[in-house]
Protein backbone atom coordinates (compact mmCIF):
# COMPACT_ATOMS: atom_id res chain seq x y z
CA UNK A 1 0.00 0.00 0.00
CA UNK A 2 1.26 3.45 -0.89
CA UNK A 3 -0.52 6.81 -0.93
CA UNK A 4 -0.01 10.48 -0.20
CA UNK A 5 -2.49 13.09 1.01
CA UNK A 6 -2.76 16.36 2.88
CA UNK A 7 -2.13 16.09 6.62
CA UNK A 8 -5.22 18.14 7.57
CA UNK A 9 -7.57 15.96 5.49
CA UNK A 10 -6.11 12.73 6.88
CA UNK A 11 -6.26 14.05 10.44
CA UNK A 12 -9.94 15.00 10.02
CA UNK A 13 -10.78 11.55 8.60
CA UNK A 14 -8.97 9.76 11.45
CA UNK A 15 -10.87 11.90 13.97
CA UNK A 16 -14.20 10.98 12.31
CA UNK A 17 -13.52 7.23 12.00
CA UNK A 18 -12.10 7.07 15.55
CA UNK A 19 -15.50 7.99 17.00
CA UNK A 20 -16.64 4.40 16.34
CA UNK A 21 -13.45 2.70 17.54
CA UNK A 22 -13.62 0.49 20.66
CA UNK A 23 -11.41 1.91 23.43
CA UNK A 24 -10.97 -1.68 24.70
CA UNK A 25 -12.05 -4.82 22.90
CA UNK A 26 -11.50 -8.58 23.05
CA UNK A 27 -10.86 -8.26 19.29
CA UNK A 28 -7.64 -6.16 19.08
CA UNK A 29 -8.41 -5.07 15.48
CA UNK A 30 -11.49 -3.18 16.75
CA UNK A 31 -9.16 -0.84 18.67
CA UNK A 32 -7.82 0.23 15.30
CA UNK A 33 -8.86 1.92 12.06
CA UNK A 34 -9.17 -0.10 8.86
CA UNK A 35 -7.40 1.66 5.96
CA UNK A 36 -8.36 0.58 2.44
CA UNK A 37 -6.57 2.11 -0.56
CA UNK A 38 -8.06 1.00 -3.85
CA UNK A 39 -9.91 3.38 -6.18
CA UNK A 40 -10.21 5.68 -3.14
CA UNK A 41 -8.82 5.87 0.39
CA UNK A 42 -11.34 4.72 3.00
CA UNK A 43 -10.98 4.77 6.78
CA UNK A 44 -13.34 2.68 8.93
CA UNK A 45 -13.93 2.46 12.68
CA UNK A 46 -16.32 -0.17 14.11
CA UNK A 47 -17.24 -1.22 17.66
CA UNK A 48 -19.83 -3.91 16.70
CA UNK A 49 -22.63 -1.45 17.55
CA UNK A 50 -21.78 1.55 15.35
CA UNK A 51 -19.55 1.73 12.29
CA UNK A 52 -18.20 4.92 10.64
CA UNK A 53 -16.57 4.91 7.21
CA UNK A 54 -15.16 8.04 5.59
CA UNK A 55 -13.39 8.75 2.30
CA UNK A 56 -10.23 10.88 2.06
CA UNK A 57 -8.96 12.57 -1.12
CA UNK A 58 -5.56 10.90 -1.73
CA UNK A 59 -3.10 10.07 -4.49
CA UNK A 60 -2.97 6.26 -4.41
CA UNK A 61 0.14 4.70 -5.97
CA UNK A 62 -0.31 1.11 -4.67
CA UNK A 63 -3.52 -0.44 -3.41
CA UNK A 64 -3.88 -2.49 -0.24
CA UNK A 65 -5.50 -2.61 3.19
CA UNK A 66 -4.40 -2.86 6.82
CA UNK A 67 -5.43 -1.94 10.37
CA UNK A 68 -3.57 0.63 12.49
CA UNK A 69 -4.08 1.35 16.21
CA UNK A 70 -6.42 4.37 16.25
CA UNK A 71 -4.83 6.22 19.17
CA UNK A 72 -1.20 6.00 17.99
CA UNK A 73 -2.07 6.65 14.34
CA UNK A 74 -4.17 9.67 15.32
CA UNK A 75 -1.47 11.06 17.64
CA UNK A 76 1.24 10.71 14.96
CA UNK A 77 -0.75 12.42 12.21
CA UNK A 78 -1.95 15.20 14.55
CA UNK A 79 1.62 16.11 15.55
CA UNK A 80 3.07 16.04 12.04
CA UNK A 81 3.85 19.38 10.31
CA UNK A 82 1.23 20.80 7.92
CA UNK A 83 2.47 19.17 4.74
CA UNK A 84 1.84 16.17 2.47
CA UNK A 85 1.86 12.83 4.32
CA UNK A 86 3.48 9.97 2.40
CA UNK A 87 2.25 6.58 3.63
CA UNK A 88 3.68 3.21 2.55
CA UNK A 89 3.59 -0.33 3.95
CA UNK A 90 5.30 -3.65 3.42
CA UNK A 91 4.60 -6.86 5.38
CA UNK A 92 2.56 -4.90 7.98
CA UNK A 93 5.38 -2.44 8.66
CA UNK A 94 4.07 1.05 7.96
CA UNK A 95 6.28 3.99 7.02
CA UNK A 96 4.86 7.49 7.52
CA UNK A 97 6.79 10.52 6.24
CA UNK A 98 5.89 14.20 6.41
CA UNK A 99 8.37 17.04 6.09
CA UNK A 100 11.42 16.11 8.20
CA UNK A 101 9.42 13.61 10.32
CA UNK A 102 9.37 9.85 9.80
CA UNK A 103 7.73 6.96 11.68
CA UNK A 104 7.83 3.17 11.25
CA UNK A 105 5.03 1.36 13.10
CA UNK A 106 3.39 -2.08 13.00
CA UNK A 107 -0.03 -2.74 11.46
CA UNK A 108 -2.52 -5.59 11.88
CA UNK A 109 -3.99 -8.01 9.34
CA UNK A 110 -7.21 -6.49 7.87
CA UNK A 111 -8.79 -9.98 7.83
CA UNK A 112 -9.18 -9.64 11.61
CA UNK A 113 -11.39 -6.55 11.18
CA UNK A 114 -15.11 -7.53 11.09
CA UNK A 115 -17.10 -6.40 8.04
CA UNK A 116 -19.58 -3.57 8.49
CA UNK A 117 -23.17 -4.86 8.40
CA UNK A 118 -25.08 -4.61 5.13
CA UNK A 119 -28.11 -2.31 5.30
CA UNK A 120 -30.96 -4.01 3.43
CA UNK A 121 -32.94 -1.09 2.00
CA UNK A 122 -36.50 -0.63 3.27
CA UNK A 123 -37.09 3.15 3.35
CA UNK A 124 -35.12 6.38 3.13
CA UNK A 125 -35.36 10.13 3.58
CA UNK A 126 -33.23 13.14 2.64
CA UNK A 127 -32.87 16.44 4.46
CA UNK A 128 -30.27 19.16 4.97
CA UNK A 129 -27.39 18.42 7.32
CA UNK A 130 -28.22 21.56 9.31
CA UNK A 131 -31.83 20.47 9.88
CA UNK A 132 -30.85 16.93 10.89
CA UNK A 133 -28.11 18.23 13.22
CA UNK A 134 -30.47 20.64 15.01
CA UNK A 135 -33.29 18.07 15.33
CA UNK A 136 -30.91 15.56 16.92
CA UNK A 137 -29.27 18.09 19.28
CA UNK A 138 -32.67 19.41 20.40
CA UNK A 139 -33.95 15.93 21.38
CA UNK A 140 -30.84 13.91 22.29
CA UNK A 141 -30.65 15.26 25.87
CA UNK A 142 -33.89 13.42 26.76
CA UNK A 143 -32.66 9.96 25.66
CA UNK A 144 -32.72 7.52 28.58
CA UNK A 145 -29.54 5.93 29.97
CA UNK A 146 -31.56 3.26 31.80
CA UNK A 147 -30.71 -0.10 30.22
CA UNK A 148 -33.79 -1.76 31.79
CA UNK A 149 -35.82 -0.20 28.92
CA UNK A 150 -33.35 -0.47 26.00
CA UNK A 151 -35.83 0.96 23.46
CA UNK A 152 -35.76 4.35 25.24
CA UNK A 153 -31.93 4.55 25.05
CA UNK A 154 -32.55 5.74 21.49
CA UNK A 155 -34.69 8.29 19.63
CA UNK A 156 -37.77 7.45 17.58
CA UNK A 157 -37.68 8.62 13.94
CA UNK A 158 -41.24 8.76 12.61
CA UNK A 159 -41.87 9.68 8.96
CA UNK A 160 -45.45 10.46 7.92
CA UNK A 161 -46.55 12.35 4.81
CA UNK A 162 -44.13 15.24 4.30
CA UNK A 163 -42.89 15.35 7.89
CA UNK A 164 -40.20 13.84 10.10
CA UNK A 165 -40.73 13.69 13.87
CA UNK A 166 -37.91 12.76 16.28
CA UNK A 167 -38.90 11.82 19.84
CA UNK A 168 -36.77 11.05 22.93
CA UNK A 169 -38.08 10.07 26.36
CA UNK A 170 -36.45 9.04 29.65
CA UNK A 171 -39.30 8.64 32.14
CA UNK A 172 -38.98 12.19 33.54
CA UNK A 173 -39.27 14.23 30.35
CA UNK A 174 -40.04 14.04 26.67
CA UNK A 175 -38.48 15.94 23.75
CA UNK A 176 -40.09 16.17 20.31
CA UNK A 177 -39.02 17.97 17.13
CA UNK A 178 -40.94 18.05 13.85
CA UNK A 179 -39.83 19.34 10.44
CA UNK A 180 -41.21 19.17 6.92
CA UNK A 181 -39.04 17.19 4.47
CA UNK A 182 -39.17 16.54 0.72
CA UNK A 183 -40.97 13.28 0.02
CA UNK A 184 -43.10 11.90 -2.77
CA UNK A 185 -46.82 12.54 -2.27
CA UNK A 186 -48.52 9.47 -0.83
CA UNK A 187 -45.25 7.76 0.15
CA UNK A 188 -45.59 5.13 2.89
CA UNK A 189 -45.17 6.07 6.55
CA UNK A 190 -42.40 4.34 8.50
CA UNK A 191 -40.59 4.57 11.83
CA UNK A 192 -37.49 3.19 13.55
CA UNK A 193 -35.44 3.80 16.72
CA UNK A 194 -31.75 4.83 16.55
CA UNK A 195 -29.42 4.37 19.57
CA UNK A 196 -28.56 7.64 21.29
CA UNK A 197 -24.81 6.87 21.11
CA UNK A 198 -25.01 6.64 17.30
CA UNK A 199 -27.07 9.85 17.04
CA UNK A 200 -24.47 11.69 19.13
CA UNK A 201 -21.91 10.80 16.43
CA UNK A 202 -24.27 11.74 13.57
CA UNK A 203 -24.74 15.16 15.18
CA UNK A 204 -20.94 15.69 15.23
CA UNK A 205 -20.53 14.54 11.62
CA UNK A 206 -23.22 16.92 10.29
CA UNK A 207 -22.25 20.51 9.49
CA UNK A 208 -24.29 23.74 9.56
CA UNK A 209 -24.83 23.54 5.79
CA UNK A 210 -27.73 23.03 3.38
CA UNK A 211 -26.05 20.03 1.73
CA UNK A 212 -28.14 16.88 1.97
CA UNK A 213 -27.85 14.06 4.48
CA UNK A 214 -29.61 10.78 3.74
CA UNK A 215 -31.06 8.32 6.23
CA UNK A 216 -31.72 4.73 5.13
CA UNK A 217 -33.78 2.28 7.16
CA UNK A 218 -32.73 -1.35 6.80
CA UNK A 219 -34.25 -4.52 8.23
CA UNK A 220 -31.97 -4.48 11.30
CA UNK A 221 -29.74 -1.44 10.80
CA UNK A 222 -29.99 2.23 9.90
CA UNK A 223 -27.48 4.13 7.76
CA UNK A 224 -26.73 7.87 7.76
CA UNK A 225 -24.78 9.27 4.79
CA UNK A 226 -23.31 12.74 5.26
CA UNK A 227 -20.97 13.95 2.51
CA UNK A 228 -18.11 11.44 2.24
CA UNK A 229 -18.94 9.83 5.58
CA UNK A 230 -21.28 6.92 6.29
CA UNK A 231 -22.47 5.76 9.71
CA UNK A 232 -24.18 2.38 10.24
CA UNK A 233 -25.89 1.49 13.52
CA UNK A 234 -28.03 -1.36 14.76
CA UNK A 235 -31.69 -0.39 15.17
CA UNK A 236 -33.26 -0.74 18.62
CA UNK A 237 -36.21 -3.14 18.72
CA UNK A 238 -39.20 -2.93 21.05
CA UNK A 239 -42.32 -0.93 21.85
CA UNK A 240 -41.54 2.80 22.02
CA UNK A 241 -43.74 4.98 24.24
CA UNK A 242 -47.06 5.95 22.59
CA UNK A 243 -46.06 9.60 22.97
CA UNK A 244 -49.23 11.13 21.51
CA UNK A 245 -51.29 9.60 24.33
CA UNK A 246 -48.65 10.47 26.95
CA UNK A 247 -48.70 14.25 26.36
CA UNK A 248 -51.66 16.08 27.97
CA UNK A 249 -52.94 18.74 25.55
CA UNK A 250 -56.14 20.19 27.06
CA UNK A 251 -54.35 22.18 29.74
CA UNK A 252 -56.36 25.05 31.26
CA UNK A 253 -53.34 27.23 32.17
CA UNK A 254 -51.32 28.77 29.33
CA UNK A 255 -48.37 31.01 30.10
CA UNK A 256 -46.21 32.69 27.47
CA UNK A 257 -42.73 34.00 28.13
CA UNK A 258 -39.40 35.05 26.68
CA UNK A 259 -37.19 31.95 26.45
CA UNK A 260 -33.96 33.72 27.40
CA UNK A 261 -35.56 35.48 30.39
CA UNK A 262 -36.95 32.19 31.71
CA UNK A 263 -33.55 30.49 31.31
CA UNK A 264 -31.78 33.41 33.06
CA UNK A 265 -34.14 33.27 36.06
CA UNK A 266 -33.80 29.50 36.44
CA UNK A 267 -30.03 29.79 36.02
CA UNK A 268 -29.72 32.34 38.83
CA UNK A 269 -31.81 30.35 41.31
CA UNK A 270 -29.92 27.15 40.36
CA UNK A 271 -26.62 28.60 41.58
CA UNK A 272 -27.20 27.11 45.05
CA UNK A 273 -28.22 23.70 43.64
CA UNK A 274 -25.53 21.09 42.90
CA UNK A 275 -25.16 17.30 42.59
CA UNK A 276 -24.48 17.17 46.32
CA UNK A 277 -27.12 19.76 47.23
CA UNK A 278 -30.17 18.72 45.24
CA UNK A 279 -33.43 20.62 45.66
CA UNK A 280 -36.39 21.22 43.36
CA UNK A 281 -37.38 24.60 41.99
CA UNK A 282 -40.60 25.90 43.54
CA UNK A 283 -42.45 27.69 40.72
CA UNK A 284 -45.50 29.84 41.47
CA UNK A 285 -47.45 31.06 38.43
CA UNK A 286 -49.37 34.27 39.21
CA UNK A 287 -50.91 36.89 36.92
CA UNK A 288 -48.20 37.93 34.42
CA UNK A 289 -45.52 36.79 36.86
CA UNK A 290 -43.53 33.62 37.55
CA UNK A 291 -41.88 33.36 40.97
CA UNK A 292 -39.03 30.83 41.24
CA UNK A 293 -37.35 29.84 44.51
CA UNK A 294 -35.33 27.04 46.06
CA UNK A 295 -33.69 26.19 49.38
CA UNK A 296 -30.62 24.03 50.05
CA UNK A 297 -28.23 23.51 52.98
CA UNK A 298 -26.21 26.58 51.97
CA UNK A 299 -29.13 29.00 51.74
CA UNK A 300 -32.08 30.00 49.63
CA UNK A 301 -32.62 31.90 46.37
CA UNK A 302 -35.56 33.67 44.72
CA UNK A 303 -36.15 35.26 41.34
CA UNK A 304 -39.08 36.61 39.35
CA UNK A 305 -39.75 36.58 35.61
CA UNK A 306 -42.38 38.57 33.72
CA UNK A 307 -44.73 36.35 31.68
CA UNK A 308 -48.04 36.71 29.85
CA UNK A 309 -51.02 34.87 31.31
CA UNK A 310 -52.55 34.05 34.67
CA UNK A 311 -51.48 30.90 36.47
CA UNK A 312 -53.97 31.50 39.28
CA UNK A 313 -51.25 30.96 41.91
CA UNK A 314 -50.45 27.41 40.74
CA UNK A 315 -47.50 26.05 42.71
CA UNK A 316 -45.42 23.30 41.09
CA UNK A 317 -41.94 21.82 41.61
CA UNK A 318 -39.42 20.96 38.89
CA UNK A 319 -35.97 19.48 38.61
CA UNK A 320 -33.99 22.58 37.61
CA UNK A 321 -31.81 20.72 35.06
CA UNK A 322 -34.76 19.10 33.26
CA UNK A 323 -36.62 22.41 32.95
CA UNK A 324 -33.44 24.21 31.84
CA UNK A 325 -32.55 21.53 29.24
CA UNK A 326 -35.98 21.84 27.64
CA UNK A 327 -35.90 25.64 27.46
CA UNK A 328 -32.31 25.71 26.15
CA UNK A 329 -33.22 23.22 23.41
CA UNK A 330 -36.37 25.11 22.37
CA UNK A 331 -35.64 26.72 18.96
CA UNK A 332 -37.84 29.79 19.55
CA UNK A 333 -37.48 33.23 21.13
CA UNK A 334 -40.80 32.85 22.93
CA UNK A 335 -42.45 29.74 24.36
CA UNK A 336 -45.82 28.72 25.73
CA UNK A 337 -45.99 26.71 28.96
CA UNK A 338 -49.15 24.64 29.33
CA UNK A 339 -50.06 23.49 32.86
CA UNK A 340 -52.96 21.90 34.68
CA UNK A 341 -52.24 20.99 38.32
CA UNK A 342 -49.28 20.82 40.69
CA UNK A 343 -48.81 17.12 39.92
CA UNK A 344 -49.39 17.24 36.14
CA UNK A 345 -46.64 17.59 33.50
CA UNK A 346 -45.63 20.95 32.06
CA UNK A 347 -45.77 21.06 28.25
CA UNK A 348 -43.50 23.58 26.48
CA UNK A 349 -44.38 24.65 22.92
CA UNK A 350 -43.63 27.52 20.53
CA UNK A 351 -46.00 30.43 21.19
CA UNK A 352 -46.85 30.77 17.46
CA UNK A 353 -48.83 27.48 17.25
CA UNK A 354 -46.33 26.02 14.72
CA UNK A 355 -45.74 23.00 17.00
CA UNK A 356 -42.37 22.19 15.38
CA UNK A 357 -41.20 21.32 18.90
CA UNK A 358 -42.76 20.03 22.10
CA UNK A 359 -41.07 19.36 25.43
CA UNK A 360 -42.75 17.76 28.43
CA UNK A 361 -41.27 17.89 31.94
CA UNK A 362 -42.77 15.92 34.83
CA UNK A 363 -43.13 17.79 38.14
CA UNK A 364 -41.33 17.01 41.39
CA UNK A 365 -43.27 16.76 44.63
CA UNK A 366 -42.57 19.72 46.92
CA UNK A 367 -42.04 19.29 50.62
CA UNK A 368 -42.86 22.03 53.14
CA UNK A 369 -39.16 22.92 53.55
CA UNK A 370 -38.37 23.26 49.84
Amino acid sequence: MKFSCEKALLQSAISTASRAVSPKSSIPALEGILLEAHSELRLTGYNLETGIRTIVPADIQESGSLVLGARLFGDIIRKLPDDIVVFSSENYTVNIKCGMSEFNILATDPEEFPELPTVEYQNSLDMSQEKLKSMISQTLFAVSDNESRPIHTGSLFEVEGQGLTIVSVDGYRLALRHEEIDRKEGADAFSFVVPGAALSEVEKICDHVDEAASVTQGARHVMFKVGDTMLVARRLEGEFLAYRQAVPRNNPIRIEGDTRSLIASIDRVSLIISDKLKSPLRCVFEENLLKISTRTAIGDARDECSVDGDGGGLEIGFNNKYLMDALKAAPADRVRLELSTGVSPCVILPDDDSENFLYMVLPVRLKAGD
